[in-house]
């Protein structure tokens, strides 16, 4: 270990462990919400066809759902898959063992932020028309 990285406590190692959990959770039960929400929305529009339509459009739109279900469901495994490929690809080209290492050397890699130098513009505005109104004649002055 070189100076910078300090031993990770275990009680550390257990926050980060709960805040994976909790973001996780969230995000899940965030994710279920909607989808449920998508769903219930969809076979409520459902109900006013099938009145119009018969037995024939209801037939179509069983149909429809499942091949619905079908896409959302390979469309949130490509996307997760994808996703996780693309972080670890990135992980194993930056060549870091650890979270800080790979923090580290992105930060290495990225362009710095600084704030050390207040803005010599406008910054607050009164609405988005004020907003807009200020960036269309920004460049003409």
């Amino acid at each position: 270990m070189n100076e910078r990285q300090a031993p990770i406590s275990t009680d550390d190692k257990n926050h980060r462990i709960q805040a994976a959990a909790f973001l996780g959770l969230v995000g899940g039960i965030s994710a279920l919400f909607g989808f449920s929400k998508t769903l219930g929305k969809a076979k409520k529009s459902e109900s006013k066809l099938v009145e119009k339509g018969g037995t024939k459009t209801l037939l179509l739109l069983d149909e429809g759902s499942a091949l619905a279900m079908r896409a959302l469901g390979w469309g949130t495994l490509y996307a997760v898959l994808g996703t996780g490929a693309f972080c670890f690809g990135v992980w194993k080209l930056s060549g870091a063992k650890n979270m800080e290492e790979f923090r580290l050397k992105m930060g290495s890699g990225l362009p710095k932020l600084t704030s050390d130098q207040p803005p010599t513009s406008r910054t607050d505005f009164e609405s988005l028309t004020d907003l807009m109104k200020y960036l269309a004649a920004w460049g003409k002055e």
